[in-house]
């Protein structure tokens, strides 16, 4: 009896080192990926049973359907660059080629990146999310009738960005001076939410629909070296010594996965990722924002801590994505050893 064929599975990622060459910022690639992370990718992949084809950014996705290249399947890890829906431009191609993909489709993932368009959605589902408003111009600072302190950010960052000692603010001349520099500096409109003092949590979930699952509950705690008031891109990128996480399972917890999971249904977010979750002065937690691509590097990536935490190899990981990935879509032959 033949051997059953293997499963070519290519993978898209913008890798961070091609976009500091071409002389953007470290803050402005924070988002992206590492060699590492790429090569332990492939590695998962291929320990999984499928034949992995690095294909790099949208670009190079472009050049390589152009040209009648194929897979059966494609990993898609790529954040892209330019405008608010560049999460969405990967899969938005692949489906128009037909080509399955893993993770979210590109309405999740434009909304997810939109902040304040994926609060508006978890809290017209019912899902407990501080109250905000979105600051497009400096005009509108007068508008802002929230009582303070508010917590202010980029409205369609991620890993941090935006984010710093700065961001809570305690008066109306605060506000302006943070909002008129984000402004500046990031070109988007900034998220102003009421600021959230207790405790937070990042919840890292698998599947989709019904057969989603919290994966893991991780507190994120800062220490004396940390700057204070929020997980930005400083505590991120420098967390050795500034940050400190554990497992937790108390009832806060708990009531924070349960928050998570029911913010990952009402977004439609599919295969894995994380949420994160931030507690009010009355311990009740409350959404922040949904990462429906979460980084993957082998080492210092959220989710793999809550994997790690829990006992759960980085291959074991990512095969948990593929069988919920496979779960959508049960005509694709899964590999024998996939999980």
């Amino acid at each position: 009896m033949p051997a059953p064929r293997k499963l070519h599975i290519g993978i898209t990622y913008d890798l961070r080192t091609d976009y500091l060459a071409r002389g953007y910022s470290a803050e402005e690639t924070a988002e992206f990926d590492s060699p590492v992370t790429i090569d332990a990718l492939a590695d998962a992949l291929g320990a999984l049973g499928y034949v992995p084809d690095r294909i790099g950014g949208v670009r190079r996705l472009c050049e390589r359907l152009v040209a009648g290249e194929r897979w059966d399947c494609v990993f898609n890890f790529c954040e892209g660059m330019i405008g608010t829906a560049r999460e969405a431009q990967v899969p938005a191609l692949l489906e128009a080629y037909n080509v399955p993909y893993v993770f979210s489709d590109p309405l999740t993932l434009a909304l997810a990146l939109d902040k304040a368009m994926a609060k508006r959605v978890v809290r017209d589902c019912g899902v407990p999310t501080a109250p905000f408003a979105v600051i497009e111009c400096s005009e509108n600072l007068s508008g802002i009738g929230m009582p303070f302190p508010l917590f202010l950010k980029p409205v369609a960052e991620g890993s941090g960005k935006g984010i710093g000692a700065y961001s809570k603010v305690d008066d109306r001349r605060a506000l302006a001076v943070v909002a008129t520099d984000l402004l500046g500096r990031f070109r988007q409109p900034v998220l102003a939410e009421t600021y959230l003092p207790g405790r937070e949590f990042t919840v890292g979930v698998t599947g989709t629909g019904s057969a989603a699952e919290i994966l893991g509950i991780m507190e994120v705690m800062w220490t004396e070296n940390a700057a204070p008031h929020g997980y930005g891109y400083d505590n991120k990128e420098n967390y050795e010594g500034r940050m400190e996480y554990r497992l937790v399972e108390d009832a806060e917890a708990c009531e924070a996965g349960r928050v998570a999971l029911a913010a990952w249904l009402a977004l439609n977010c599919r295969d894995g990722g994380r949420v994160d979750i931030r507690s009010d002065a009355h311990r009740q937690p409350h959404f922040i924002e949904v990462n429906p691509l979460a980084g993957l590097h082998p080492v210092r990536s959220d989710l793999v801590f809550i994997a790690r935490f829990k006992g759960i190899t980085y291959t074991d990981l990512i095969g948990r994505i593929m069988a919920a990935f496979h779960a959508r879509h049960p005509g694709l032959e899964r590999p024998e050893h996939s999980g």
